[in-house]
């Protein structure tokens, strides 16, 4: 009897419902196994009804529930609630729904920041005003869905790999623990580290790092070594998947950025990153934005409205 799943976005990219599909031919000899009651991505469905003449939203019961994006405004609440309240088991896909992903920088700012920055700027009408009828209200920041829901299962990513959205499905379905990587980025790293202790200071990636292109990544320098802020050291691992291969990132001589969130779910990859600059004798001071080590991770009060200059308290 094939499982009935049921699949949501909320504030999101659609990247995680694209990662979906691109488990290819995986995805098709599950099919028989599945049977998705609710996709937005691949088939219409409506939450207020096909005629749109239901007063609340509803999502058909499901035995799987994947939902995707972080929770911004009052629409995806109630999506949220409806999900929990009809999946038995709620799966958070996506560094977006995990930990906030890059939505939750706008956490660094106020709602009326926010909307003076769109509405009421030099290139906008006089007395641009923020739209008010026929759009959700805003909440007062962008939250993960573990702040407002229970959550089941974890699938971090930006998107999560198809290899690890696959692992998790089957072993619902054969009713096995779910084995993802719980590494760091930097365990799973082929560069070549020489330790000589000789880094001070971070500097933007503007430049290009030390490499052969003709030899292999493993042939390469750590960039944290070369002085590149790479987050290896306090993301997790997958974006490679099961293959084994280097972090992709590293593969095309990039510094990670930090997509997977932190290596544990509860971890902060902002103080986690800048204890092990400092431990090494790093001056943070160097930092080009301290805000970018949460920019995939600002939900759960990372990143909070700053100060504004002259303000109390």
């Amino acid at each position: 009897m094939p499982v009935n799943v049921a699949s949501e976005w909320l504030n999101s990219c659609s990247g995680c419902e694209i990662a979906i599909l691109n488990l290819g031919e995986t995805l098709l000899d599950l099919l028989p196994e599945l049977n998705f009651v609710h996709i937005p991505v691949l088939m219409d469905h409506k939450h207020l009804g096909q005629l749109g003449d239901q007063e609340h939203i509803d999502i058909p019961k499901a035995t799987v529930g994947l939902l995707s994006g972080g929770i911004r405004n009052e629409e995806h609440l109630e999506i949220a609630l409806e999900m929990r309240k009809k999946c038995d088991v709620l799966i958070a896909l996506g560094t977006c729904a995990t930990h906030g992903g890059i939505p939750a920088l706008i956490n660094s700012y106020t709602n009326e920041d926010l909307c003076d920055r769109y509405y009421s700027t030099e290139s906008t009408d006089p007395n641009g005003k923020a739209p008010t009828k026929g759009v959700p209200l805003l909440l007062d920041r962008c939250y993960a869905l573990d702040e407002k829901i229970d959550v089941d299962i974890y699938l971090p990513g930006c998107p999560p790999h198809p290899d690890h959205i696959a692992a998790a499905i089957l072993g619902l379905l054969k009713g096995e623990d779910i084995k993802l990587p719980f590494k760091s980025v930097c365990d799973t790293c082929p560069t070549r580290r020489e330790g000589k202790g000789d880094l001070k200071a971070i500097k933007r990636f503007i430049t290009t790092p030390e490499f052969d292109p003709e030899k292999p990544v493993d042939d390469m320098r750590c960039l944290l070594e070369q002085g590149y802020l790479c987050m290896g050291p306090v993301t997790r691992a997958g974006c490679a998947g099961n293959d084994g291969h280097a972090p992709k990132c590293i593969s095309a001589r990039v510094p990670c950025r930090g997509c997977y969130g932190p290596v544990k779910q509860e971890g902060n990859q902002l103080l986690d990153m800048l204890n092990a600059l400092v431990s090494n004798g790093v001056d943070i001071k160097t930092l080009p934005d301290r805000d970018n080590l949460l920019r995939f991770s600002g939900a759960h009060n990372r990143l909070v409205p700053k100060k504004k200059s002259g303000a109390k308290g």
